[in-house]
């Protein structure tokens, strides 16, 4: 359905993400994959969302002036959000253990930004999701780390793998944008842009 809206368009999707690829390909989009580096830096005064939207509209930027009329460009960032810090991509496992046993037996929030940039216009969405994890042993927040490695995710974990099957208690909002895009918002974004 959105696939036939957006004939005229082309989609592009500047992630390096498997599973953002994958929600657009299970979204019935068609779409190119370009890649630009970016140094994710924002500025210290930034809270929650804020810095999500910061650093979508921040993955746009190397690209606008070379976006043609028919194309549709999208950046995103995920934040992960924990008693009034930002929990970004762990440098390595002594950092992903300490970030997961912060999370243990709390709620934190998942936010993603979605920025759509076109050669005459720009729009960042975000969605955030409450989650809450039972309390954790060390033996599990290791195994975790051992076996799954997750030093390319905000917060230290995927909500899709081990720990988030035996971990996550409750959810509030979308479980799509905690693993990375919220997907009825790209959706809907994407009908209007089209309509």
């Amino acid at each position: 359905m959105l696939k036939e809206r957006l004939k005229t368009f082309q989609i592009i999707l500047a992630s390096g993400s498997p599973r953002r690829q994958q929600f657009f390909r299970e979204l019935g989009l068609d779409f190119e994959i370009r890649l630009k580096p970016v140094e994710e830096i924002y500025p210290d005064r930034l809270k929650a969302a804020e810095i999500s939207d910061y650093l979508a509209v921040l993955k746009a930027s190397p690209f606008k002036s070379q976006l043609k009329d028919h194309e549709i460009l999208i950046t995103s960032d995920t934040v992960v959000w924990h008693n009034g810090c930002s929990l970004a991509k762990p440098g390595d496992a002594k950092e992903a253990y300490k970030m997961i046993k912060t999370l243990s037996d709390d709620w934190h929030e998942v936010i993603t930004s979605v920025c759509f940039t076109t050669s005459s216009s720009q729009k960042t969405e975000f969605h955030s999701t409450k989650v809450k994890f039972k309390p954790l042993s060390d033996e599990e927040i290791l195994y975790y780390i051992e076996n799954y490695k997750p030093f390319d995710k905000a917060g230290g974990y995927g909500i899709q793998e081990w720990i988030g099957l035996i971990g996550i208690e409750q959810i509030e909002g979308s479980y799509a944008n905690v693993v990375g895009l919220p997907t009825h918002i790209v959706y809907k974004t994407l009908m209007d842009m089209a309509s």
